[in-house]
């Protein structure tokens, strides 16, 4: 065993070993008992032997090693690092550690401190350690911790070899490893969490400055702040506390299962689960969804489930068992190619797939047989024939993890530790604060210099007037405004249905220059409309638009190759296969679909089977991202036939390479309906030998059912587009953001509706493979083509050529292009410069975006399914859109919305009804206007309850439930009580509002820090208007506070040392009114419209410094003069000493004024407005509290009482209070304009050293 061990986990970077000392010999205890033995002695020597002289000199020694202390001790607390070097010692044995220092990736947690485990059994010694309920353990083999490993590597055979727990010894072994199946969310008391935020760094430092101020006899200033500072964090702590036990509560109840232990089945409750149980999952009996409370593995029956929580996909997921319920063979769909053929062998030689037992599970490529916590059954179907009847009948599926380790569990703590609290500890921060360190640095030199010229100066205050200097650049008000300004914005996206698990982002959202979007179901409408099916023998150049006019051949092919099934009486799948088996009229009742009996009249004895009237699915190969098709394997029964079929559909470029004979107008024919935007399915078929038994073709091998096959025709669909997707396009085209689509959609389609939403908006190049596609290592296979084929560009893998390009046209690469452009090393050149990606796989699409960010683009994401969660996750905003339920939505309404029996026949009818008397359409009638005339009353219906919000009907609220009572009473209701009951109702909204803003499983899905309940793209312009308004407000507060902190430090210093100070009432007045404006402040809103301009996305930056510098002269400069006049003014005899308790007096009065009109100023001039925020008069609170410090101003000048004699003189000081504001919002207006943030190119999305190097080749070839 290694006596240092690793961790191999993407969590962590490393750990260290550590021993906890104790008490007495940590480092923070044990020197300073010996200094304070020190301290004493001398401290008693110098009393004895000078007296009281040196007091002064004991006090500042004894405050100096008490604060040296306190700083050791809260040293340990804020850092992991300066506790593991003052309570622990580094060791480098295993057996002498207690404790390990985790070191987690960023994003994942900070470093901790926690405690080693060790416990022996029967195996051998287990050593391990938790980290944010995560557990490691020990492996002695390689001497690295891994993260707990649950069975999910096993073959197939095993899992269905598996009978559950027999022994009581590897019960409770198993029990002992992964512990209860339960999430453990502690919720501590109120004062151990009050505890640790008075404990945190900055609320230790603003303690410190009240002391300050206090020691300065600022005693009504000091408790104001005080108890200011304390109230926010004891709502911070209420806060937490309330969020913590909404997570508790939001666990899904443990209900009992049927589980299979000493070969028995017995009810045992959820929270019993171990991985390695045999169970039954079934519905309850009431028909309720069942919450699936840990991962299995299906092994016998077929499930529904929901898994919207988890991937944001809005149809329900069906999941199929990983192959027989007995035997040793595995699903040979699920083989590597080469172990399909061995498969396919050894099964018509009568041998069994000894490959079986080596292909292990992957859940991420098996996910359609998995499972997961948290998600919702809607239906389960158990098979009676299964190797371990079920006693409910429900089906048998094996768990696989339990507690955090499901997928439940990953989303409890990505609500619980993946939201990094927005602070001022970042490195721009302090960059900021080092800047006005030097400042204050000279200040307090300046004080310290003329201070110790001056014998009679109190040492003492001296001092202490030195240390409020140096403090005075770190704003004590900073995180606590942060947090409030990104608290308001994230109530503000709650409010819109838009939730954020990772708050930090929010302000990034403000940077992005690149927006990505799916197609399907996000921009178009996920609600396929079958325009007909094209290029069937006959009607080539046609689209017969009546389906069941059609061959039966080519209508099973649309009725039966598919995943569609019935939940609760409504049938839940794909859109497209809803469409098409809708417009064939055939009826699916579970794996068995019927035909309707009067079509498919055909003379050939060879299809005279395909009268049959009932065709039950016997096997399905499902679809691929990666093959991009699907097929099906039927049995058709009726008229005395029997017979089997293969039925394949797929991307016609894909299919076309499966067929037997291509038609000459195969490529001529899809190439049109998908240049017109329409979703091209290739539709094929073949007939199997009927001897073939039914294992037989459960077993047949998926390359070799697809191959040879017969052309059926295309079928042609149609998804309108969203109401929203083109206006929300328009604006983020208007406001300069480069715009991409993401599909594996055609590229015909994809770039058709691309120039629908401005995606698209020259003409348009795809990048396609010429010949068979095996060209040189530079590309030479490639070519430009343009949709029509008319314009050919040669490739060329250069960045100028590219670049040029790129100038000229809008490029669209394909999935498999890409992948040659990853081979030959061109795609980090092309991607940023391309607006359109169609036929990507998911895997692709987390390319495409993390390239983007690689060459320094911020990136938005939007997409709404399980293929879009790598890109989601990998872009600096995703957006996962999950549409809401209707509103009022019960059991009864998930028919009507999947598309239940009546909706089928109606949909039917409704379409032979549309096609009229000409069931075939010519190529000249546009798709659009097919899909008007075919479409649906449920589309729009179910447009309407989408948009519907969710909230709780008016009728419900109190002030409503308050004059429906007194009408009842038959009491009059006058103008005032209706206006009062809206106020209730107004408030109760607001509160619901608030407490949305806890995130919640089912309100974000896993896929994204961003998820919107809404089915549109507009939650994204919301997104990017509140991350600019928010990124806005962080850069006006930082310069806000630089000035009022250069005021502060040149008050402290200059005006001090010439006995010029506040009040101790002045001082509490300019924080209450400071506190009010910063708050308000944080509450401004985004403007309606986005504009071209960008926020600064940082503090340093040349309108920042300039502005602040600038402001801060005209600001000095105000003050010198005031402190000049007011010298001028007051006689000699009334001035005071700087040591001196504080009189009111002219000079004093004067001075204060001045500083109370800078921090006025200092607010309303920096304060952003337009083109980001509402205009300063529009915020009202903003408004109000800046016109009412300019009125207390105003009023406490006229209340001067001696000193200015003539109204000339008092006239003259407004007048040049205005002059300060006019010039200095002048500097603050000009540095804007003349410093503007870099507005990144709509068009060609190459960033800093990429776009020079681009622009300097394209120079060089010129």
């Amino acid at each position: 065993m290694a006596d240092l061990p690793g961790v191999d986990a993407k969590e962590l970077q490393e750990v260290a070993l550590y021993r906890k000392l104790d008490k007495w010999h940590r480092l923070d205890v044990a020197p300073f008992l010996a200094l304070y033995a020190v301290w004493a002695a001398w401290a008693l020597q110098l009393l004895i032997q000078e007296g009281t002289e040196k007091f002064t000199l004991i006090q500042l020694v004894s405050y100096a090693v008490l604060a040296l202390h306190a700083l050791t001790y809260l040293g340990t607390v804020w850092s992991v690092n300066i506790k593991s070097r003052l309570h622990f010692r580094a060791v480098s044995h295993l057996a002498d550690a207690t404790h390990v220092k985790v070191v987690p990736h960023s994003f994942v947690g900070t470093n901790e401190m926690v405690p080693l485990h060790g416990k022996q059994t029967d195996a051998g010694p287990i050593i391990s350690f938790d980290f944010r309920k995560l557990h490691f353990i020990l492996d002695p083999k390689d001497g690295m911790f891994h993260k707990l490993k649950y069975p999910t590597k096993e073959t197939f055979a095993t899992y269905r070899a598996t009978g559950g727990y027999g022994a009581e010894g590897k019960l409770v072994a198993a029990l002992e490893r992964w512990g209860p199946n339960k999430f453990e969310v502690p919720v501590p008391r109120f004062t151990e969490l009050l505890w640790e935020q008075l404990l945190a760094p900055f609320f230790c430092f603003q303690v410190f400055c009240v002391g300050l101020w206090a020691l300065d006899d600022y005693w009504y200033y000091s408790l104001f702040t005080l108890f200011m500072l304390v109230s926010f964090e004891c709502t911070v702590v209420g806060q937490r506390l309330k969020n913590l036990s909404d997570v508790r509560r939001l666990q899904a109840v443990k209900q009992p299962l049927n589980v299979y232990r000493s070969g028995k089945w017995g009810k045992l409750p959820g929270e019993a689960l171990l991985p390695g149980d045999v169970v039954s999952v079934v519905r309850s009996e009431g028909g309720d969804d069942l919450v699936l409370q840990a991962d299995v593995l299906l092994l016998a029956g077929t499930c529904i489930v929901d898994e919207a929580v988890l991937t944001g996909e809005s149809t329900p997921q069906w999941k199929n068992p990983v192959g027989e319920a007995t035997g040793d063979e595995i699903d040979a769909s699920e083989l590597e190619p080469t172990s399909r053929q061995a498969s396919y062998t050894c099964i018509v030689a009568g041998r069994q797939d000894s490959g079986g037992s080596r292909h292990g599970l992957s859940i991420k490529r098996d996910r359609m047989h998995v499972l997961f916590g948290g998600t919702k059954l809607l239906q389960s179907s158990g098979d009676k024939s299964a190797k371990i009847k079920t006693p409910d009948g429900g089906c048998l599926a094996v768990v696989l993890r339990t507690g955090f380790g499901t997928a439940q569990g990953r989303l409890m703590r990505t609500i619980l530790y993946s939201t990094e609290r927005v602070t001022a500890n970042n490195a721009e921060a302090f960059l900021f604060i080092l800047f006005l360190l030097v400042w204050a640095i000279a200040a307090s030199g300046y004080v310290l210099y003329r201070g110790l010229q001056d014998p009679d100066r109190d040492r003492f205050k001296l001092i202490l007037n030195c240390i409020m200097i140096l403090t005075s650049v770190i704003p004590p008000e900073l995180p606590m405004e942060l947090t409030v300004a990104v608290n308001a914005s994230l109530l503000a996206l709650a409010r819109k249905k838009i939730f954020c698990t990772e708050p930090f982002r929010i302000p990034v959202a403000g940077k992005l220059t690149t927006c990505c979007f799916d197609k399907t179901g996000t921009l178009t409408s996920d609600h396929m409309v079958l325009e007909g099916v094209a290029g069937t023998q006959g009607h080539e150049d046609d689209v017969v638009a009546d389906v069941k006019t059609l061959p039966t051949a080519v209508s099973r092919v649309l009725a039966c190759c598919q995943s569609l099934l019935l939940v609760d009486k409504g049938m839940v799948g794909d859109p497209v296969e809803k469409a098409a088996v809708e417009a064939t009229g055939w009826v699916c009742k579970q794996d068995t679909i019927t035909s309707h009996g009067d079509s498919g009249k055909e003379s050939n004895k060879a299809s005279a089977c395909c009268w049959a009237r009932c065709c039950p699915i016997m096997h399905r190969f499902h679809f691929n991202s990666v093959l991009k098709r699907m097929s099906t394997i039927v049995e058709t029964e009726g008229e005395g036939c029997h017979s089997w079929w293969v039925l394949s559909k797929g991307a016609p470029e894909v299919v076309q390479g499966l067929l037997a004979t291509v038609p000459p107008h195969y490529q001529k024919c899809y190439k049109h309906y998908a240049s017109e935007g329409a979703r091209v399915l290739a539709l094929a078929y073949k007939q199997l030998p009927g001897e073939m038994t039914p294992s037989e073709l459960r077993h047949l091998p998926r390359d070799h059912a697809e191959s040879g096959l017969l052309f059926a025709g295309f079928a042609v669909f149609r998804s309108p587009l969203k109401d929203d997707s083109e206006p929300a396009l328009r604006m983020l085209r208007e406001s300069q953001h480069q715009l991409i689509m993401i599909t594996g959609d055609a590229p015909l389609t994809a770039c058709h509706t691309a120039a629908k939403v401005h995606i698209v908006t020259r003409p348009a190049l795809i990048l396609t493979k010429a010949g068979n596609g095996n060209g040189s290592s530079n590309g030479g296979s490639l070519v430009w083509l343009s949709p029509d084929e008319r314009t050919r560009e040669p490739f060329d893998s250069s960045l100028s050529a590219a670049w040029q390009l790129a100038q000229d046209y809008d490029l669209c690469i394909t999935g498999d292009t890409l992948a040659a452009l990853q081979d030959i090393g061109a795609a980090e050149t092309y991607i940023p410069l391309s607006q359109v990606y169609a036929r990507v796989t998911p895997e692709q699409k987390e390319v495409v975006v993390k390239t983007l960010r690689a060459v320094g683009l911020h990136v938005l994401m939007c997409g709404d399914g399980t293929n879009d969660v790598g890109a989601l996750k990998g872009a600096h905003v995703g957006v996962a859109l999950l549409p809401p339920p209707p509103a009022g939505k019960v059991k009864k309404d998930k028919a009507s919305k999947s598309g239940g029996k009546g909706r089928l026949t109606a949909g039917a009818d409704g379409g032979s009804a549309a096609a009229g008397s000409s069931a075939i359409v010519p190529r000249g009638l546009h798709g659009s206007q097919v899909v008007q005339q075919r479409q649906q009353p449920g589309q729009a219906q179910g447009a309407g309850s989408a948009a519907s919000p969710n909230a709780e009907p008016p009728k419900n609220r109190p002030g409503a439930m308050m004059i429906a009572k007194l009408r009842a009473q038959g009491r009059p209701v006058t103008p005032f009580i209706e206006r009062m009951a809206k106020s209730m109702d107004d408030m109760a909204e607001a509160a619901e509002a608030e407490a949305s803003n806890m995130v919640k499983p089912g309100d974000a899905s896993m896929a994204a820090p961003f998820t919107a309940k809404q089915s549109s793209v507009m939650p994204c312009l919301d997104i990017l208007k509140q991350g600019r308004c928010t990124l806005v407000t962080t850069i006006q507060m930082f310069k806000i506070l630089g000035l009022l902190c250069l005021s502060t430090a040149y008050s402290l210093s200059v005006l001090y040392m010439d006995g010029i100070k506040l009040g101790d009432l002045q001082a509490t007045t300019a924080g209450m009114l400071t506190a009010g404006m910063f708050f308000f402040i944080s509450n401004a809103k985004p403007l309606d419209k986005m504009s071209k301009a960008r926020p600064h996305p940082r503090v340093f930056c040349r309108y920042v410094f300039t502005s602040l510098l600038g402001q801060f002269a005209v600001y000095l400069t105000f003050l010198m003069y005031m402190q000049h006049k007011a010298h001028a003014l007051m006689p000699p005899e009334e001035r005071q000493e700087p040591d001196a308790e504080f009189k009111p007096n002219l000079i004093n009065t004067i001075c204060f004024l001045a500083n109370f009109s800078i921090q006025t100023m200092t607010f309303a001039v920096n304060y952003v407005g337009e083109p980001f925020n509402t205009p300063l008069l529009e915020n009202k609170f903003f408004a109000a509290s800046v016109k009412w410090s300019a009125g207390l101003y105003v009023t406490l000048v006229l209340n001067i009482p001696v000193g200015i004699s003539s109204w000339f003189s008092l006239f003259q000081m407004l007048a040049f209070a205005a002059a300060a504001f006019g010039i200095a919002t002048f500097i603050e207006r000009t540095a804007r304009t003349a410093f503007p943030a870099a507005i990144p190119p709509e068009k060609g999305g190459l960033t800093g050293p990429f776009a020079q190097l681009a622009a300097a080749a394209a120079a060089k070839e010129d």
